[in-house]
């Protein structure tokens, strides 16, 4: 009976094992939105779908990560009014403040050096995306056959979403903090976001975080319980 149940565990370990070594880092744009807090959230629209309104501020910040639960948010001080001060309200029109982190060095692709993060306030039509916004103030942009955004204002060169080994995602960063003081999702020296610079949202509802999944939990259980059935079944034979 021991036996029976060391076996069930030892299956149930390997399991949640072989799942968290599936996890996989991407190189690729993640989009972020501001809320009304002046935080950074991860979007659950893509920026060709997503139709910010006047006064918005959207984010792009380039990086390795698994997921948009381990996903770095844009660097740096992010305020509308800044941003847009010399851009006054016109009927007909849409201003959104656009940032774009190009992330660190060692995020960089085949060796390319990340140009400074960069704002600009993007006057659209009013009901203009946020692809549109981010394609007037930050062309050139390129996206895959997919439709994927794989480069702002021509960077990476090359590459777009490519899976990465762990040894690639390693860089050098700068801590960032905001004029108020607020964490804006600097890094630490070492190039590994805190917990609380890494976002936690979903986009488009596929982000799980960087535990194991539900679905790997559930088949876990079901074998645990399967083992304890056993269990049960032959004591009562015994019985």
């Amino acid at each position: 009976m021991t036996a029976l149940v060391a076996a069930v565990t030892a299956l149930a370990l390997t399991l949640v094992t072989a799942g968290a070594a599936q996890a996989t880092e991407y190189r690729y744009w993640s989009f972020w939105q501001q809320d009304k807090g002046g935080a950074w959230v991860y979007a659950t629209q893509g920026p060709s779908v997503a139709r910010p309104d006047d006064g918005d501020v959207e984010g792009f910040r380039f990086a390795v990560s698994a997921d948009s639960r381990s996903a770095v948010r844009p660097r740096g001080a992010a305020d509308f009014d800044t941003i847009c001060a010399d851009t006054p309200a016109r009927g007909g029109s849409k201003r959104i403040a656009v940032v774009v982190d190009f992330g660190t060095p060692g995020d960089a692709t085949g060796g390319e050096t990340p140009p400074k993060t960069r704002t600009a306030c993007a006057r659209v039509g009013s009901d203009a995306t946020t692809a549109d916004a981010l394609s007037a103030v930050a062309k050139p942009l390129r996206y895959n056959s997919s439709a994927l955004l794989c480069a702002i204002s021509g960077y990476p060169k090359n590459g777009c979403g490519e899976p990465v080994s762990g040894k690639e995602s390693k860089g050098e960063d700068s801590g960032g903090k905001d004029s108020g003081g607020k964490d804006s999702g600097g890094e630490d020296s070492g190039g590994e976001a805190s917990a609380g610079e890494r976002g936690s949202g979903t986009a488009d509802g596929s982000g799980d975080g960087g535990g194991p999944s539900v679905g790997l939990l559930a088949g876990v259980g079901a074998i645990v319980a399967l083992g304890a059935a056993a269990v049960w079944q032959a004591r009562r034979r015994r019985g």
